[in-house]
C-alpha cells in the first residue's frame, strides 16, 4: 500500500525543525485546564491518540495519570520512548486500528492531529475505534483548528528561516482539504512535503460524532476553553461521550 503523506511527514527530522517553536506552555495551559473541566480520578487512565514525541502524555503523567501514548510514527516513538516509566508508555499504532476495549477513562486527539485521511469513512472509523476504547463512562477531547477561520485569513505564501534553513511554505484550500506545501533545501539537496487536512467544520464532526456513537457534551474555542465562535475563535475543542 503506498504511503500517505503523514507518514513521511512527520517521521522526517524536518517537521520538528519547521515546528520547534511550538511551545510546551501552550500545551500545559491546554491540558491545565482540561484536567480542572474533566476532573479525572487521581488514577485515570488516559490514551494520547496522535501524541507525536510526547509531550501532552509526559504532561498528563506528571499530573499522576496513567498515560499510553501511540502514534503513526516510529521515529516520534522512538523519541517518546526514553521518557517511559510505570504509568507512562509509547506504542506505535494507527488510530484507526485500535486495540483496546472499555479499557480508558479518557482519550484526546490534541493539536489537529485528525482530518489526514482520504474519506469521511476513514474518520468515522477511527471515532468508532476511540469510542471502543472508552469505558462506559468515558470522554474524548478532540482538539482541532477552527476551520472557518483558517480559510478566511489563510496566509498563501510565506518563508520560514529555522535553524538556518528556508522553508518556503504555500497554503490553499483544494477539495475540501486545507493543503499547504512545504518545499527547502539542506545539504545541497532539495526536500517537498505536503500537509492536507480535511476542513472540517463543527457541523461536519456532529454528522461523523453521529455516525459513530458519540455525542458532544461541550464546545469550546480556545486553550483556555472560552466559548466556540466560528468566527473569532482559535480552536475547536470538542468533549464527547459515548451516545
Amino acid at each position: 500500500m503506498q504511503r500517505k503523506w503523514f507518514q513521511y511527514w512527520f517521521n522526517s527530522p524536518y517537521y520538528h525543525i519547521l515546528y520547534s517553536q511550538r511551545n510546551d506552555a501552550e500545551a500545559e495551559f491546554l491540558i491545565d485546564n482540561l484536567s480542572a473541566y474533566l476532573k479525572p480520578a487521581a488514577d485515570a487512565r488516559i490514551l494520547d491518540i496522535a501524541c507525536g514525541r510526547g509531550r501532552h502524555s509526559i504532561y498528563l503523567n506528571k499530573k499522576g495519570y496513567d498515560v499510553t501514548g501511540i502514534d503513526l510514527s516510529e521515529q516520534n516513538i522512538k523519541y517518546a520512548q526514553q521518557f517511559e516509566k510505570k504509568n507512562l508508555h509509547f506504542f506505535v499504532h494507527d488510530m484507526r486500528k485500535l486495540s483496546f476495549i472499555n479499557y480508558f477513562d479518557f482519550a484526546m486527539n490534541l493539536f489537529t492531529s485528525f482530518g489526514y485521511f482520504d474519506t469521511e469513512k476513514e474518520h468515522v472509523n477511527a471515532l468508532k475505534a476511540f469510542r471502543k476504547g472508552l469505558k462506559a463512562d468515558g470522554h474524548l477531547v478532540i482538539d482541532y483548528f477552527n476551520t472557518q477561520k483558517i480559510v478566511k485569513n489563510l496566509t498563501h505564501q510565506e518563508t520560514k528561516d529555522v535553524e538556518g534553513i528556508e522553508f518556503h511554505l504555500k497554503k490553499f484550500v483544494s477539495d475540501g482539504k486545507i493543503i499547504k506545501h512545504i518545499n527547502f533545501e539542506h545539504r545541497n539537496k532539495s526536500f517537498a512535503f505536503e500537509e492536507k487536512v480535511q476542513a472540517f467544520t463543527l457541523s461536519d464532526f456532529e454528522r461523523m460524532f453521529e455516525s459513530s456513537g458519540l455525542k458532544i457534551d461541550a464546545t469550546f474555542g480556545s486553550y483556555g476553553l472560552e466559548p466556540f465562535d466560528e468566527n473569532k475563535s482559535e480552536r475547536l475543542i470538542l468533549i464527547c461521550k459515548k451516545a
